[in-house]
């Protein structure tokens, strides 16, 4: 079967692998020039807002909502396909910049209250407009999705990259910051550029889409914009909360920063103003691999759920292979994650004002986040099969019980001797829990997504990353410990040379599809006659 899935994904995991590389180059030039700074723990959670817009509205759950409608009537008629989009991008666009223009005076009002304001505050303030910018380029990026083209939308992070990176490092030659004054002017100028960011992300998602279809106000589309709205409710109550609890872990990891404060309810607080920035350096590493893989899959697998959403044989198969690829690339990308966590933090983030202590710190927070990706990849994919199928309370109710858990378990292991770790560990323990029981329900629904070709992929899987790390240990423990910048890269290469090869001489080994899968080629093309007499539906 040859359905582009496979194409698409490596589309997806290309573009987004440099998205990420021009990511953690970012990261790296921010940790040099403040370390865990207060002030970038400030940043961070003003950043954090507008995010939270993007992942609710933008690839949340307008973008799921308006993805199939989009798509089935520019099968049937292109010309109301385009008048329901730009009815949408118009009310999208009209809607959150309203919203922001009220947000921002209650922001104002805020300040003028007695006492200084925090300086998470001010950079709220200046970022927010960000938030319907890159509501926009979502919208958009499914649009262009649903025509074929993904590369855009996978590369478009780089410009914000490159404006914040930029920002950064050009506001620390002009100031020269060498107090927390200083250093919020640079981040002042590195919230504008976020800004600057989402416009010119905006014209490049729109120079991408010009050849492709076009924009218009036509009342033909007002029936599709409410089928989108109404299939938008529910996924967006599910995402609400999630974001919620997103919200709600910024909360407890910056506490002292928004607060000014050491103390909680006349107790000392287990975590300090450098949390935030422990807890977001570790986040954008593990997101490396979690964005180049594990959402790439499911970016990739949305469009197809959705046109073969009637044909029960035809999904549950397309479920399978996404499962089969996050789990295939995701297990050994979290293990190896894990073992190499140390060396990767050292390599990208220390050096300037970032230091040693600083390094084992975020190493420490890393490995609980690593145990989660393949876990989180699943459910991304999982949740977008529940999409397809229309069966948008399902995610809601599983979403709405993991975030309880996960802001019990947060409030719980903070105290302990893991500190901010303790929401890494909690986030990798809920990930697991949902995307098990989103795994269980989503066969009630379709017998089709559990079959011997998973459980066997999964058991070859599990062997092939078992014998990985073993190979990784027993070269780590023989080179012993770098010191230095080029003994840690040098440590972190051959480390994960030896991983990568271990892993693929082991599927090679193994006879495993989903290395080829992996590297674009179609199931058709890989797929052996005992793998298709387990799995009938690839030859359909």
């Amino acid at each position: 079967m040859s359905d582009g899935l496979e194409r698409n994904t490596r589309t997806v995991m290309s573009l987004t692998m440099v998205s990420r590389f021009s990511g953690l180059v970012r990261e790296g030039v921010l940790s040099r020039l403040f370390g865990t700074d207060a002030v970038l723990g400030a940043f961070y959670f003003a950043f954090l807002i507008p995010n939270l817009f993007r992942r609710l509205f933008g690839e949340g759950a307008l973008a799921a909502a308006f993805l199939p409608e989009y798509q089935r009537l520019l099968d049937e008629d292109p010309q109301r396909a385009r008048a329901m989009a730009g009815l949408t991008a118009g009310g999208l666009l009209a809607g959150l910049g309203a919203l922001v223009v009220v947000a921002e005076c209650v922001l104002l009002l805020v300040t003028a209250l007695p006492g200084t304001p925090g300086p998470a505050l001010w950079l709220t303030m200046i970022m927010l407009p960000f938030a319907p910018l890159i509501c926009g380029v979502a919208l958009l990026g499914a649009m262009l999705q649903v025509h074929g083209r993904f590369g855009p939308t996978a590369a478009a992070p780089v410009i914000l990259n490159v404006c914040l990176a930029g920002a950064a490092g050009l506001g620390w030659w002009l100031i020269a910051p060498d107090d927390d004054r200083g250093q919020l002017m640079v981040a002042a100028g590195m919230a504008g550029s976020v800004v600057l960011a989402g416009l010119l992300q905006a014209a490049w998602s729109m120079f991408a889409l010009r050849r492709l279809t076009r924009l218009t106000l036509d009342r033909s589309g007002l029936e599709g914009v409410r089928r989108v709205l109404r299939r938008m409710g529910p996924m967006l109550l599910g995402l609400g909360v999630l974001q919620v609890n997103t919200l709600l872990d910024g909360l407890i990891a910056s506490w002292p920063v928004l607060s000014q404060s050491d103390t909680v309810f006349g107790m000392a607080y287990p975590l300090d103003d450098h949390a935030m920035s422990t807890i977001t350096f570790a986040q954008r590493l593990y997101h490396f691999p979690l964005g180049v893989f594990g959402i790439a899959v499911a970016t990739a697998i949305y469009p197809l759920l959705s046109s073969r959403a009637a044909d029960e044989g035809a999904f549950g198969e397309t479920i399978r292979r996404g499962l089969r690829l996050v789990v295939f690339i995701g297990l050994p990308a979290g293990i190896g994650l894990l073992l190499v966590r140390r060396e990767l933090t050292a390599v990208l983030l220390e050096g300037g004002n970032f230091g040693a202590s600083d390094t084992d710190r975020v190493a420490f927070v890393l490995a609980g986040y690593a145990t989660s990706i393949w876990a989180y990849s699943a459910v991304q994919v999982l949740t977008r099969g529940f999409y397809a199928l229309g069966k948008l309370k399902t995610p809601v109710r599983v979403a709405a019980s993991t975030v309880a858990l996960n802001l019990v378990l947060n409030l719980i292991l903070i105290w302990t001797p893991l500190r901010e770790a303790g929401l890494a560990w909690s986030t990798a323990i809920c990930a697991t829990i949902q995307a098990v029981v989103l795994w269980i329900l989503l066969h009630r629904h379709n017998g089709q997504t559990w079959r011997q070709d998973l459980a066997a992929s999964m058991g070859k899987s599990v062997i092939a990353t078992g014998v990985m790390a073993g190979a990784v240990l027993l070269v780590a423990l023989a080179i012993g410990h770098g010191d230095s910048f080029a003994g840690w890269l040098w440590r972190l290469s051959l480390l994960v040379g030896i991983g990568g090869s271990v892993h693929v001489l082991m599927a090679i080994a193994m006879g495993m599809p989903e290395l080829h899968w992996a590297l674009g080629r179609t199931i058709g093309d890989t797929t052996s006659e005992a793998d298709r007499s387990q799995t009938p539906d690839d030859d359909a």
